[in-house]
């Protein structure tokens, strides 16, 4: 198992002894986000809002959060899908000067992250593997190999709680996007990004009555294989949601 997540990416001389980032020797931002996946057949979300949440306040919420590893079998709504992706990397605002403003904080609001959502039991999508196309709010289809779910369980040491959920959200990292501005340094925001995703989603997920388990153990190569990601990409982080027994 490859102990240092990105490594390859810290290997790359283009991000050793950086005396400046790329932004401050004036080349142009990556983009702001990636656009994979079928377009011809994207999905168009839900509206996130005037969701139906248990009426409960923040500080019920924080105290009851707890990873959870027993699911039910009640699969989670399309419309709960699209609360719990706003809820993580949802865009409020897209500026045009090269930022989004989202409902999670991010150094220098450059979101590293993409979000690849793996359906298992989700009412009105099938099962399978979607990219999460955030400005648009919307998702794609991304072609998966059969048996797709089994590599992927696998690639994460065979945990159970990979079937047994209802959905799995893997967040990918796009460094280049974080490393523009902070050189080298920016591998530090992108897992401080991480856990801020991670803990929006944990809190969105019991404000419906679900929960989450985050997922850090994996096989870092046999997950971006699995997932089919870019060489440029890589997962940094996972989370697991269901509905309770």
């Amino acid at each position: 198992m490859n102990q240092n997540p990105g490594g390859r990416f810290l290997r790359d001389t283009r991000y050793q002894n950086m005396e400046s980032s790329a932004q401050q020797r004036g080349l142009p931002p990556p983009p702001l986000t990636r656009t994979r996946g079928d377009l011809e057949n994207a999905l168009p979300l839900p509206s996130p809002v005037g969701h139906e949440l248990k009426q409960e306040g923040l500080l019920e919420i924080v105290n009851r959060r707890r990873s959870l590893r027993d699911f039910a079998e009640q699969p989670l709504t399309l419309k709960e899908i699209s609360f719990l992706l706003w809820c993580s990397q949802g865009v409020k605002e897209l500026h045009p000067g090269g930022a989004t403003l989202r409902s999670v904080p991010s150094a220098g609001a450059r979101h590293a992250f993409e979000t690849v959502l793996q359906a298992n039991r989700v009412e009105d999508l099938p099962a399978g593997l979607y990219h999460y196309d955030a400005p648009e709010h919307r998702l794609l289809p991304l072609a998966a190999e059969k048996g797709f779910g089994s590599r992927i369980r696998e690639a994460c040491l065979n945990q159970p709680i990979l079937d047994d959920c209802a959905a799995v959200f893997h967040w990918i990292a796009v460094a280049d996007r974080m490393t523009w501005r902070y050189g080298e340094r920016g591998y530090r925001y992108l897992f401080l990004d991480a856990g801020h995703v991670c803990q929006n989603l944990y809190l969105a997920a019991e404000s419906l009555g679900a929960g989450a388990c985050a997922v850090g153990a994996f096989d870092d190569e046999a997950l971006d294989r699995a997932l089919g990601l870019a060489e440029d990409e890589f997962t940094v982080y996972l989370a697991v949601v269901g509905k309770r027994r």
